[in-house]
Parts: structure tokens; C-alpha cells; sequence
């Protein structure tokens, strides 16, 4: 051991620079820092900010696609989510633009989130660009969709 101690963990927004979510869709998913760029200390409220994001992810992962036995975040449909007050904004995509079960997803998005402490307002925006690919499918995901006899 060199008597050097672990860099200090932060957890990220949930996407990483390839745009791919981090492990079963959770922005807490852990980065490590290299030692060159020293994580700075975070704020009460970005700490609270993180917790509440977090959480709104969680959520998420109890939404599941209405074809595959999946959530909507391991299938990498979820781009991102913010929070202002009580208003939350969900990107969401589609694996096409035809998707015939976009309002079930949208209906499903909006209901449980509105179960969510403190969320009175819950706004989805459809999200094309990037295009969904199979890429975005967490491992967790692509395990579950082979169980079914998916191939992903």
C-alpha cells in the first residue's frame, strides 16, 4: 500500500460522456476521480439536488416498457431528468417514432412520478436526436430481455 488515500467518490448525473446511463439506469452510479482532478466539495443543496434526482430515477425504474418485461430506464428510453420546485421534466425516447405505446409510457411516466414527495408537476418532452440504439440498454436490461428470449 503506498499510504495513499482513496479519492473521494462523487456520483454523477446518470450520463456518462458516451451519453449511456450508468449501471441499472442510476444517476447515483458512482465516478471515480483521477488524482489530477480533484472532486470538489459539494454544497448542501447540490447534495439535496442529487438525492432528489436520484430518487426521481428510482422512480422511473418502476415504469416498465409495455412490450418487454424491462423498466423504461434499462431500456435506455429515459435521457435525462431535472427538477425545478415541483415541476419535473422527463426526455424520453422512443425506439421508433411510430412507437404505438408512447401515451401508455407517458401516462405511466406521469403517474409515478406524481406519487413522488413534493412533485405537482410532472412534464415529459419526446427526445429523437440522439436516436435510441440497442447500445442504451443497461446490462441488467439485456439480461432480463435474453431471459424472455430477447436477443439483445
Amino acid at each position: 500500500m503506498s499510504g495513499r488515500r482513496p479519492l473521494p467518490v462523487r456520483a454523477s448525473s446518470g450520463v456518462r460522456e458516451s451519453g449511456r446511463v450508468g449501471e441499472r439506469g442510476n444517476p447515483a452510479t458512482s465516478v471515480a476521480r483521477t488524482s489530477h482532478s480533484p472532486t470538489p466539495p459539494l454544497s448542501h443543496s447540490a447534495v439535496a439536488a442529487d438525492a432528489e434526482l436520484s430518487g426521481l430515477w428510482r422512480a422511473l425504474g418502476d415504469v416498465m416498457d409495455p412490450e418487454f418485461p424491462i423498466s423504461i430506464v434499462d431500456l435506455g428510453l429515459v435521457y435525462a431528468v431535472r427538477r425545478a420546485g415541483e415541476a419535473v421534466e422527463v426526455d424520453l425516447t422512443f425506439t421508433a417514432t411510430a412507437c404505438p405505446c408512447m401515451d401508455f409510457i407517458h401516462d405511466d411516466v406521469r403517474e409515478r412520478l406524481a406519487r413522488e414527495p413534493g412533485v405537482g408537476e410532472v412534464r415529459i418532452r419526446d427526445v429523437w436526436d440522439p436516436p435510441w440504439t440497442r447500445e442504451r440498454i443497461s446490462a441488467e436490461g439485456r439480461t432480463l430481455l435474453r431471459r424472455h428470449g430477447v436477443a439483445a
